[in-house]
């Protein structure tokens, strides 16, 4: 940097790459970080990997880096992609060691996908919740018993350690950290520019509600499914669906407990619900979240989650708030020998 110049410091983002590494996972974050640099002071992205020497991803691909991880100096931010290999085979000592080095030189350190495998290696994630792509989740949990996996979420913040789901989750971590450095204006501009939605806030389901239950079979369900899903706030029930359907409402239901394990009011309700948890998530109040989701009133959807959940929407939506700010540059990993 040129020690004249006014500007403020750009933020060094360092991607920790490695053979193997899933493209997406740190090219979709590293395009938000640059993106920001057109509305703020910004950052400087730099890939490393363990030795400095080039890495092959997972389309192929050979990508050059800017240094060996022991050489890199320190950085604002760590990034560590995950990879469509399994961890026991690019979870090497030589990854472990650029990690743990990495981590004593920057004030945050964030995960993508099975990057997560990475942190809980070093013991950084012992007794700190985490989450990971929904498919490594039960490993993850299983290799580290001292991990606090939560498997359906699509990022976590524990104090400044950071953890999201697979490919574009990273994605919205990365515009999480837009946010948490330059405010919301800026991630939502750096959104735009990228033509992708604001992000989506870290406890929301890797799912729409939709896509977490089976799937419909018949031509006949996924009608009636799509229409639920479509306005769920509807007052649906069970004969205007099977009068959508053109079918009686016995059939209906047979084939919804067939095909879906649940009678027609049953998914309404269960999509309804993932509607409303996902609208707490991205900062709407406890009423709009009923209203919206169909629920009619405020005291409805408390009903509902507490029958499912044991708690109020409101006491819900404060577990997934920020913990608080971190501080300024703070080594993560001061204890990891």
């Amino acid at each position: 940097m040129d020690p004249n110049s006014t500007e403020p410091p750009r933020r060094r983002i360092g991607m920790l790459v490695f053979d193997g590494v899933k493209m997406l996972d740190f090219v979709g974050p590293a395009e938000v970080f640059v993106e920001a640099n057109q509305t703020v002071p910004g950052y400087e992205v730099v890939l490393v990997s363990a030795d400095g020497r080039a890495v092959q991803t997972s389309i192929g691909a050979r990508i050059e880096v800017a240094a060996a991880a022991a050489d890199a100096g320190s950085f604002d931010t760590i990034v560590i992609p995950g990879s469509e290999l399994p961890p026991s085979t690019f979870v090497t000592p030589a990854l472990i060691a650029a990690a743990r080095h990495l981590s004593w030189h920057t004030r945050r350190l964030a995960s993508i996908c099975s990057g997560a495998f990475v942190l809980a290696e070093l013991g950084l994630l012992d007794g700190r919740r985490a989450t990971t792509h929904w498919k490594c989740a039960a490993d993850l949990a299983r290799r580290y018993p001292a991990v606090v996996v939560e498997p359906d979420a699509i990022f976590v913040r524990d104090a400044n350690l950071y953890s999201s789901a697979g490919v574009a989750a990273g994605v919205d971590l990365a515009l999480a950290l837009v946010e948490e450095d330059y405010g919301a204006d800026a991630a939502r501009r750096v959104a735009q520019l990228l033509v992708v939605y604001m992000q989506r806030a870290g406890g929301q389901s890797q799912f729409s509600a939709s896509l977490s239950g089976p799937v419909p079979r018949s031509p006949l369900v996924r009608k009636v499914v799509d229409l639920i899903c479509a306005d769920p706030a509807f007052p649906h029930t069970v004969q205007t669906l099977a009068a959508h359907a053109m079918v009686s409402v016995r059939h209906l239901t047979r084939l919804f407990r067939a095909e879906l394990e649940r009678s027609p009011a049953e998914y309404v309700a269960f999509i309804r619900f993932g509607v409303a948890r996902d609208l707490l998530h991205t900062g709407h109040s406890v009423t709009e979240a009923a209203m919206t989701a169909g629920y009619g009133s405020s005291e409805a959807l408390r009903r509902a989650f507490v029958a499912r959940l044991g708690i109020s929407p409101r006491k819900y939506q404060q577990r997934f708030r920020s913990t608080g700010s971190v501080g300024a540059f703070e080594p993560i990993a001061a204890a990891v020998s």
